[in-house]
């Protein structure tokens, strides 16, 4: 059995923990406010996004080399999106799951697969894996604006576009609930013809007009759509690691608690079994001096 000293060491230090866990839940919580309004803000243009674009390349004769398939690829790169920062349970694990095994199936294909990395755990996890690795951006997640989807989405498209690249696919975690954040891997390029939606839009009576002339249009409109689909990763996945968080010092939070419990129960024994010894050697004494 521990000494009374070292079991009240350890309710010290449990209690020291459960300061800094607390502290770091209150933290995680006034950031996710802000990434929850980012997310939930930018989400309805990036959809109003698409369903413009599906509608303007359904009207489009020309085809625009970001939507056209490469003939024999062999060349596909991951964007893989995560935190810089740990103490988020799983989350950063899926992702970089998510990654690996899309890496795999695509090698599986006859691809050779390349990363581009935003985040320190998802660069450090891929290097240990050995893929190359194009481009990183660390500590960006912290202070997360569009200059960064921009350069992003900027290499990309000049890769696809010059075919040093044939697919690019977006791993990065959806915001659902503070409770819930999903890994997702998305197609970037070549942009998916979003047939369904040109359809809803002629069944419910909607009809654009654009000018100047479509293809010019299109043209224009089709890399700002690629650094709007990677912005609004880069926001979810922000989003995503405070409610992780969150979630993980809340779990750590009471956990202290409970070991706080078991070891003040455990100190309550420790003690009652010293006055117990102490007794009976008193008790004992006496017994022999008779």
């Amino acid at each position: 059995m521990p000494s009374l000293k070292d079991v009240k060491l350890k309710i010290v230090g449990v209690g020291k923990t459960k300061q800094i866990t607390k502290a770091m839940n209150m933290v995680a919580s006034a950031k996710l406010r802000g990434a929850q309004t980012r997310i939930e803000r930018f989400r309805p243009y990036a959809e109003k996004f698409r369903t413009v674009l599906s509608d303007l390349a359904s009207k489009s004769d020309g085809a625009h080399p970001l939507l056209e398939k490469h003939e024999n690829p062999h060349i596909c790169t991951i964007i893989l999106a995560t935190s810089d920062r740990g103490l988020c349970g799983g989350f950063n694990a899926s992702l970089i799951t998510a990654a690996v095994n899309t890496a795999k199936a695509k090698q599986a294909e006859g691809y050779d697969v390349q990363f581009l990395c935003v985040g320190k755990k998802g660069r450090d996890a891929i290097r240990k894996f050995g893929y190359p690795i194009l481009a990183e951006y660390v500590d960006v997640m912290g202070a997360l604006d569009f200059t960064v989807a921009s350069s992003l989405g900027k290499e990309v498209v000049s890769g696809y576009t010059s075919k040093a690249m044939d697919e690019v696919i977006l791993i990065c975690g959806q915001f659902v609930s503070v409770a819930k954040q999903i890994p997702t891997v998305q197609t970037i390029l070549p942009v998916a013809p979003l047939t369904g939606e040109s359809e809803n839009l002629a069944a419910n009576g909607t009809e654009y007009v654009y000018e100047p002339q479509v293809t010019t249009l299109l043209a224009e409109i089709l890399p700002r759509f690629v650094n709007v689909q990677i912005y609004r990763g880069l926001l979810d996945t922000s989003a995503s690691e405070h409610a992780a968080r969150m979630s993980a010092m809340d779990n750590a939070t009471r956990n202290c608690d409970e070991m706080s419990r078991a070891l003040t129960l455990l100190y309550n024994k420790t003690r009652q079994t010293s006055i117990t010894n102490e007794l009976i050697d008193i008790v004992g004494g006496a017994e022999a001096l008779k």
